[in-house]
């Protein structure tokens, strides 16, 4: 059988509303043919897609499976249509990269070094937007640390950087060159993400827990500021991979951890879509991880 993709948009609407009516406003149909759509799509696939029962209308698991998979079809559908467009217009590929606050510019900039002849585009985007503009086909590559290569992306890890700590030039520590991770053990951390929905966070925790302590912390309430900057009149500390030094005007102090530290930049993609910038850009990568 073949899907259509204007059912399966008509599912995914219907789930994230919870409810025809506002799915149908959204969409522009009526109540029935959204129905009618549905339930057809219900017959060709042969099982039941969505649960009607209750107040909300809420997706079965056959339906959530077929909704992971709508995401990324009409992604790669969305792509194709981008590459043919662009193709037989005779327009150049633009690699368009996108980063979460933990990869900064500086390292965005050196990786770019391969892609060096590219037209390149660089994004910003916290985690949650960066999955779906990947999955959407508005990105070729998403670059970040510790998140997991979500349903229809790739991953792999395309440098080790080495992990230093940030603190305000009036803390304690800011006189110090180097400072062990054990020496850390008390003090109060700042992350981007709480543990348990923060890939990264959790990543950073297991190397204070290798260290021996279990860290405090607190979610930092300024959202995709330089990660430098989040310890600016606190008296708490930020992981971060900028360089050694003086940093924010004289504010803030980046110190090496030593022994060394090291942690990932993971590249994430579709691998189902076509891009030569993108394949020339990890072009030399290793250690792909796919998604089950």
């Amino acid at each position: 059988m073949e899907l259509d993709l204007r059912k399966l948009g008509h599912l995914v609407a219907v789930a994230e509303e919870g409810s025809f009516t506002r799915a149908a406003a959204r969409l522009h149909l009526s109540q029935q043919a959204l129905s009618t759509s549905i339930r057809a799509l219900e017959r060709e696939v042969g099982v039941r897609l969505l649960d009607r029962s209750g107040a909300s209308v809420v997706p079965l698991p056959a339906g959530r499976a077929l909704i992971e998979d709508a995401h990324v079809l009409h992604g790669l559908a969305r792509s194709a249509v981008g590459r043919a467009r662009r193709i037989g217009r005779g327009e150049a590929e633009t690699l368009r990269i996108g980063h979460t606050p933990a990869v900064t510019a500086d390292e965005v900039s050196a990786l770019l070094v391969a892609s060096a002849d590219a037209r390149t585009t660089i994004y910003q985007c916290f985690p949650d937007e960066l999955i779906e503009r990947l999955r959407d086909g508005r990105l070729d590559v998403g670059l970040s640390r510790g998140m997991r290569p979500e349903h229809g992306l790739t991953r792999t890890t395309v440098s080790q950087n080495r992990l230093r700590i940030a603190v305000a030039n009036g803390h304690p520590l800011a006189s110090r060159t180097t400072v062990a991770l054990a020496d850390l053990a008390g003090e109060s951390f700042i992350v981007w993400g709480p543990p348990g929905r923060s890939g990264y966070t959790d990543l950073l925790f297991d190397h204070c827990r290798a260290a021996g302590f279990e860290p405090d912390y607190e979610v930092n309430s300024t959202q995709g500021a330089p990660p430098v900057t989040a310890v600016i009149g606190s008296d708490r500390i930020a992981f971060v991979t900028a360089e050694a030094g003086s940093a924010a005007n004289g504010r803030v102090r980046v110190i090496d951890l030593d022994p060394p530290v090291h942690v990932p930049l993971h590249a994430l993609w579709s691998p189902h879509a076509a891009s030569e910038t993108r394949d020339t850009f990890l072009d030399g990568y290793i250690d792909r991880e796919v998604s089950e």
